[in-house]
C-alpha cells in the first residue's frame, strides 16, 4: 500500500478543530516543522496538544500558540516559551505538566493497550492530586492514565512507500511511541525510498504504525538555545 501524500498540507487537511493532537520532539530536535507550519495554515482551533515541550516562539509549536490553535497541552518543559508563560498566566490555555518519564509511559501505554500504571514518581506533591495511591509492598505508588490522541504528528529520517520508518540519533526521542498511540499517524521525512531499501534491523517504527507519509518540503532544524563562552578550558587551552 502507498501511503505517501504529496504535500504537508495534503496531509493534514482532514484535522479539525477540537482534536487531540501529539507531536514529536524534543526541543526543536526531531519535531514535525513541516507538517506544524500546515497545521497552522489551516487556522483550526481548540486543539489539546501532547508533546513534551512547546518549543520556542515564533517557530514549531510556537506557531501554534500564536495563531490561538491551541486550547489545552500536556507536556514536560515548557520553559523556552513566553508566550506560552503568558497564555497560562492569563488562564487562557489549560497546561497539564507531567514528569518526563511518566509522560513517556504514558504514551507508550497508549500505544500497547495499557489503561493505567502506576508508578513512584509524583508521590505526595501536586502530580499526584486526585489521582489513586496503591502501596505495594513497602511503596506507595500513584496511578497514571495511558495517553491516546486523534492524531500524532512525528519527524523520522528516512521512510518507505509503506510508512516503516527510520530515525536518526537523539531526534528518535518521542516519534515511535506517539506513533503508536494514535487513530491517524502522519510522518514526515527527509528522504523517501522504495519498499526494501531500508535494512530491515534499522527500522524503529513499522508502517502498519502510518497512515500517512510526505517528504518535507524544507527543514531549518534550529537548536533551542545558544550560548558562547569566551575563556580558558579547564585544561587550561583556549576554548
Amino acid at each position: 500500500m502507498n501511503k505517501v501524500v504529496s504535500s504537508a498540507d495534503e496531509a493534514v487537511a482532514d484535522i479539525s478543530s477540537g482534536s487531540t493532537v501529539m507531536l514529536g520532539g524534543f526541543g526543536l530536535c526531531g519535531i514535525p516543522e513541516n507538517l506544524i507550519a500546515a497545521l497552522v495554515r489551516r487556522r483550526i482551533t481548540g486543539l489539546h496538544t501532547i508533546s513534551n515541550n512547546m518549543g520556542v516562539d515564533g517557530f514549531g509549536m510556537g506557531l501554534m500558540l500564536e495563531a490561538g490553535m491551541i486550547a489545552s497541552h500536556v507536556g514536560s518543559y515548557v520553559g523556552e516559551n513566553r508566550r506560552l508563560e503568558t497564555l497560562v498566566l492569563k488562564g487562557e490555555l489549560d497546561l497539564t505538566l507531567i514528569p518526563q518519564g511518566t509522560l513517556a509511559e504514558r504514551i507508550r501505554a497508549g500505544g500497547a493497550g495499557i489503561p493505567a500504571f502506576y508508578v513512584p514518581t509524583g508521590l505526595g506533591t501536586v502530580v499526584a492530586e486526585g489521582k489513586e495511591t496503591r502501596k505495594i509492598g513497602d511503596r506507595t505508588y500513584v496511578l497514571e492514565q495511558a495517553l491516546h490522541a486523534d492524531v500524532a504528528l512525528i519527524k523520522a529520517w528516512k521512510g518507505d512507500r509503506l510508512g516503516n520508518l527510520v530515525y536518526r540519533k537523539t531526534a528518535r526521542n518521542f516519534n515511535p511511541a506517539m506513533a503508536t498511540a494514535a487513530d491517524l499517524t502522519i510522518a514526515e521525512v527527509e528522504e523517501l525510498v522504495e519498499p526494501g531499501e531500508l535494512d530491515p534491523d534499522h527500522i524503529i517504527t513499522p508502517g502498519i504504525y502510518v497512515n500517512r507519509i510526505l517528504v518535507g518540503a524544507t527543514y531549518r532544524k534550529p537548536i533551542e538555545s545558544e550560548f558562547i563562552k569566551a575563556g580558558l578550558t579547564q585544561s587550561g587551552g583556549a576554548a
